[in-house]
């Protein structure tokens, strides 16, 4: 294999490893430790993928973590088993059983992909990087892991469990997130076009870094290549990857409304817009989210109710800010549906049946009926 420079840093994989090697060794302890996973094929089995299933633990695993996300798959093949099924869905039922899991442009993007997958590719879906990128919510990396999960080909997948491991494997002290592209290009020297099990050894490299090269502490001892691992040889693998601190993430405020019809015990909800936080979704009424409680402004809609304000606050946390909502409430004897085609009543009774977002979960927690 040639050597390539990256970060100033010279790549040689003939003389830092054995590539074939260290892929031997890899697949080998996958085969008696890899995780059972619904979407998952045993390594050794005749039976193929479905590109369905990969394609949808893929994006279902952006940033969320397999436990949180397994009852989500699970539910999703049950509604809609096919991407045809999944294609023929309303969006609002899609973001309805996506309540939960975050990020929802994914779901909205899940959606879109489904519909171009059935319209362009004959629901079969394409092999081709270029052709996978350019269906929505597909990077990079997800084009790679479904390529070698899905359908065998050669591909540079690379998660955050593999950006560690390749930064302990090749002793990388530089921190991320700069060292990102570096990493990326080591892990490619182990995806040459004639390795074998492709899909299988990239998920094996995820369950190393999931179960033995992790954060803290790594459990050196147990790691099938731990002998071509720099870093356990120089006793700094607990130390790696080193990070750039984190900024603080900043702090917004807010009023949540709480608008209630006595005469018959309902509370006014809303289909907020597709753009922005929590877009597409059904929700409360709730005003702008600013860093100075001075602008935040209910809207105009709601200043035509008696509000009052409770002692109530709810707390949120987003990837990249933490929210406080105050509760603003207002009974109204006789309620009316506001101008507004996006706002509606919804019974007390039939809450539950929503499919609201966590944010909006927390605040209806703290009502009593």
């Amino acid at each position: 294999m040639t050597s390539s420079t990256t970060n100033n840093k010279k790549i040689n994989a003939d003389n830092a490893i054995d590539v074939d090697i260290f892929r031997k060794n890899i697949l080998k302890w996958y085969k008696g430790h890899q995780r059972a996973l619904p979407w998952r094929i045993p390594y050794g089995s005749k039976t193929k993928p479905d590109p369905y299933h990969v394609w949808l633990s893929e994006i279902m695993l952006q940033q969320t973590t397999v436990p949180t996300v397994i009852p989500y798959f699970e539910k999703f093949l049950n509604l809609w088993p096919t991407v045809h099924d999944l294609a023929n869905a309303e969006q609002d039922e899609v973001l309805k059983e996506w309540a939960g899991l975050g990020y929802y442009a994914r779901a909205r993007n899940l959606h879109k992909c489904a519909k171009s997958v059935v319209s362009e590719y004959k629901g079969k879906f394409p092999k081709d990087q270029k052709a996978l990128e350019s269906l929505s919510g597909i990077g990079s990396y997800t084009s790679a892991a479904i390529r070698s999960i899905a359908f065998g080909k050669p591909a540079n997948v690379v998660d955050g469990n593999i950006e560690r491991v390749m930064a302990r494997v090749f002793a990388v002290t530089d921190p991320m997130p700069a060292s990102k592209p570096y990493l990326k290009e080591l892990a490619g020297l182990f995806s040459h076009d004639r390795a074998d099990a492709p899909g299988h050894y990239a998920q094996a490299l995820m369950d190393i870094g999931t179960s033995i090269c992790t954060d803290s502490p790594p459990k050196c001892l147990l790691c099938p290549v731990r002998g071509q691992c720099e870093a356990h040889k120089q006793g700094i693998a607990a130390e790696l990857p080193k990070r750039v601190k984190k900024a603080k993430k900043p702090h917004k405020h807010g009023e949540v409304y709480l608008i209630h019809d006595l005469s018959t015990k309902s509370l006014l909800f809303l289909k907020r817009g597709e753009k922005g936080m929590l877009g597409g979704m059904t929700g409360l009424p709730t005003s702008n989210w600013d860093i100075s409680k001075n602008d935040v402004k209910a809207p105009t809609t709601i200043h035509k109710h008696p509000l009052k304000h409770t002692d109530l606050l709810v707390k949120h946390s987003f990837t990249h800010f933490d929210l406080m909502l105050q509760i603003k409430e207002a009974k109204l004897k006789d309620g009316t549906i506001l101008p507004e085609n996006d706002h509606f009543w919804v019974k007390y009774c039939d809450i539950e049946d929503l499919g609201l977002p966590t944010l909006f979960k927390k605040v209806i927690k703290l009502l009593k009926f």
